[in-house]
């Protein structure tokens, strides 16, 4: 177990280390913040100048010859725009957002609490409708029930977000005006937005229940409790949710990850005060160290996600063994 754990650990700072140099490409490829930043009426000169003063000028990875950085080799690490960001990132330091002139950390921070409790609300709901609608679509399989549970669930697959969230915004804030349409607040602010980005999730979870409980359903041991006199109730949930349910742990585990940094589009229609709309607006002004913190932060949360659901299947099925 914690040779496994140890693996799973450097595995876990590789993938990091990866992500931080596709997060460093892609946003310089974008084009030249010094442009957005400035004044229109800045000239050459002040571009320049701004641009050296910034560290803009600088390679991104480094000057050519590169085995000038053997001696020594930390050199590295001061000389270019990569360098200085990767020792930042092992303090905690993405520096100074270019728009707000706060620690681009600080700010992603601020922002995650909102993130985190959209993303639980979305998570929970979905789970609390899609698994007892996939038991009940196994154990009464071809049944209406189960028609029309498939039939929601394949279009909540089907359903794109931010249609589905502008037809509620229509339905039950315009036109019912039973919900709020914008912003954080109570608990009704919340619904919305949800309902909206579990939609998804809901769907794939309910349909690999159902899938999971059939193949569990006509398993021996399920036909032997119930010659044994064991109830119905214990039946499905002791021996036929448990043993089904390493894929559905799988998937929520992976969903949920995949909510915290998917909730960029669901956060801007209903202009939620969440780390996903601040990456929007810091994409927008080419604030390179805000987006950075954001999207470093949300793989971060990933990631120990992940790690988190691989140690629990152990709890879950005493058959997995981690070697």
């Amino acid at each position: 177990m914690t040779r496994y754990l140890a693996r799973r650990l450097w595995q876990s700072l590789l993938v990091l280390f990866g992500i931080s140099i596709i997060i460093f490409i892609i946003l310089h490829l974008t084009g030249d913040p010094a442009v957005l930043l400035m004044p229109p009426d800045a000239t050459k000169e002040d571009l320049d100048n701004f641009r050296r003063i910034m560290g803009f000028n600088d390679p991104l990875f480094f000057r050519w010859p590169p085995w000038q950085y053997l001696n020594p080799p930390w050199r590295f690490l001061t000389d270019t725009q990569y360098g200085r960001f990767f020792t930042g990132v092992l303090r905690g330091n993405f520096g100074m957002s270019f728009r707000h002139q706060q620690p681009a950390l600080s700010l992603v921070l601020e922002r995650m609490p909102a993130t985190i409790e959209l993303t639980l609300a979305a998570m929970a709901i979905a789970v609390c409708v899609a698994i007892p609608v996939g038991i009940l679509s196994a154990v009464r399989r071809n049944s209406v029930l189960d028609h029309g549970g498939m039939i929601l669930a394949l279009l909540g697959q089907s359903m794109p977000v931010y249609w589905l969230g502008i037809m509620f915004i229509l339905l039950f804030a315009v036109r019912l005006n039973l919900l709020p349409a914008f912003g954080a607040g109570g608990w009704q602010h919340l619904i919305l937005p949800a309902v909206t980005l579990g939609a998804f999730s809901m769907a794939r979870i309910a349909r690999l229940t159902r899938s999971g409980m059939l193949e569990v359903l006509g398993q021996e041991y399920v036909r032997t409790a119930r010659a044994k006199g064991v109830s119905e109730v214990r039946v499905v949930l002791k021996h036929g949710l448990k043993n089904a349910a390493i894929p559905i742990i799988t998937v929520i585990g992976l969903d949920l990850g995949t909510l915290l940094g998917g909730a960029v589009i669901t956060e801007t229609i209903f202009a939620w005060p969440g780390v996903g709309r601040l990456a929007v607006q810091a994409i927008s002004y080419r604030d390179y160290p805000v987006v950075q913190a954001a999207v470093f932060t949300l793989a971060s949360i990933f990631i120990i996600i992940n790690f988190l659901v691989d140690v629990l299947y152990a709890y879950v099925d005493p058959r997995v063994a981690y070697k």
